[in-house]
């Protein structure tokens, strides 16, 4: 099952688990996002006709950032725009992480290796506002 952090009627954040298998062409981002993402899965001798990319401007106000778990487990916590925690999620193995709006913070529970895919270019300083994590006393683990 797909998980959709919320806040306010807006998407944070999707959770697509490891388990997630349906077959076809699955888009779990309106075409509105900046970053689009979708699952596939396709039978044997499937083809998909070759093409190319066109050139298209696009404006992008906002860094949205895809993770993929390929070992270990992560605690991600969410927070919206105001730097307020809301609650954090442990992600395993194969799980699929979209952070779309709000901010995010990372606590590994094991050794960790994954892959993040965002826009760019990266403008460095520029393009993050850092803040402190909140008191884990506080802490709201959803699975």
């Amino acid at each position: 099952m797909i998980q959709q952090i919320m806040y306010h009627n807006e998407v944070l954040a999707m959770i697509i688990p490891a388990d997630f298998r349906e077959p076809g062409i699955h888009f779990f981002t309106p075409d509105s996002y900046s970053q689009q993402l979708a699952y596939m899965r396709h039978p044997k001798g499937k083809e998909i006709q070759p093409h190319r990319h066109n050139m298209v401007r696009r404006e992008v106000f906002y860094t949205q950032e895809v993770l993929l778990i390929k070992e270990g487990k992560l605690l991600v916590d969410f927070y919206n725009d105001q730097q307020e925690y809301l609650e954090s999620y442990i992600l395993n193995r194969g799980d699929v992480l979209l952070l779309i709006k709000g901010g995010h913070g990372f606590k590994m529970l094991e050794e960790v290796e994954m892959i993040e895919v965002k826009q760019g270019p990266y403008v460095g300083n520029i393009d993050k506002t850092r803040f402190e994590r909140f008191d884990s006393s506080r802490e709201k683990v959803l699975v």
